[in-house]
């Protein structure tokens, strides 16, 4: 009986890794707390799973939740990004919107990083942005100008925060603000988990004629702690999918351009 016991908690054990694993490379950071809910298990037995994996090298183990090792550490190749094929197409997608001429706020994220590069490279435009993964890709483009955000820097971001970032951006009105979302539903609208990523993320809205996430499809129909903002403050969504999948139809109904 103890034995059968024993492997019964190994096994919820190795399921909730491995779901804990999933929630860091899906969003790149994670809170105790959200871990707490969505698994229904205590905060101790959260932060001893966050210990384990941290020390088996699988995540950063943070104050209050962890981080994405591939994405904070820098040590690991493009290809390995979570869902990389999918976030290409999403990219080659974004691109399509970007003109000669327009002035482009970005966000952070990964498949903004892979807008960056598939920047076309006669593409003449202006990107600002505080995300330090993004202002390198956007430096490597040979006629793009680019604009810095400063203030203080986020390390569980990799992009800069605060009052001087924000005020930066209610100085701007830009073409196109493109958004990495952590959560999109269209309901509640787009939220996230890290409060000053959320007063960036409002200011940038507000300093664009038009807004367009983009976002991997397991992000939607999903929610978290923090609104970014509603529904119908986002001009157009990109996923991988097909603009007429099924899952796209509530985004479509709710006015929102989908691509």
């Amino acid at each position: 009986m103890l034995f059968s016991r024993t492997i019964a908690l190994l096994m919820l054990k190795k399921e909730r890794q491995a779901f804990i694993i999933h929630q860091v490379e899906l969003h790149n950071k994670v809170l105790c707390t959200d871990l707490c809910a969505k698994m229904q298990v205590s905060d101790d037995t959260v932060r001893r799973d966050l210990v384990e994996l941290s020390e088996k090298g699988l995540i950063i183990k943070v104050h209050g939740g962890a981080l994405s090792r591939s994405f904070f550490s820098g040590q690991t190749t493009r290809e390995l990004t979570y869902s990389f094929q999918q976030k290409q197409s999403i990219a080659s997608k974004a691109v399509s919107l970007i003109s000669n001429g327009m002035y482009v706020l970005t966000s952070g994220g990964t498949t903004i990083v892979e807008m960056a590069h598939a920047l076309p490279q006669n593409l003449q435009a202006t990107f600002i942005s505080g995300s330090i993964p993004a202002l390198m890709a956007y430096a490597q483009h040979p006629l793009c100008d680019v604009i810095v955000l400063g203030d203080k820097l986020s390390k569980t971001s990799n992009i800069t925060v605060g009052p001087g970032a924000i005020a930066q951006i209610g100085n701007l009105h830009v073409d196109l603000c493109f958004l990495g979302i952590n959560a999109f539903d269209p309901q509640v609208g787009v939220t996230d988990n890290d409060w000053e990523v959320v007063q960036l993320k409002k200011a940038m809205i507000g300093a664009a004629r038009k807004t367009v996430c983009l976002t991997i499809s397991e992000k939607l129909h999903t929610v978290q702690t923090l609104k970014v903002c509603a529904a119908n403050a986002i001009h157009t969504l990109i996923t991988e999918l097909d603009p007429d999948d099924k899952i796209l139809k509530p985004f479509r109904d709710a006015g929102i351009q989908v691509l």
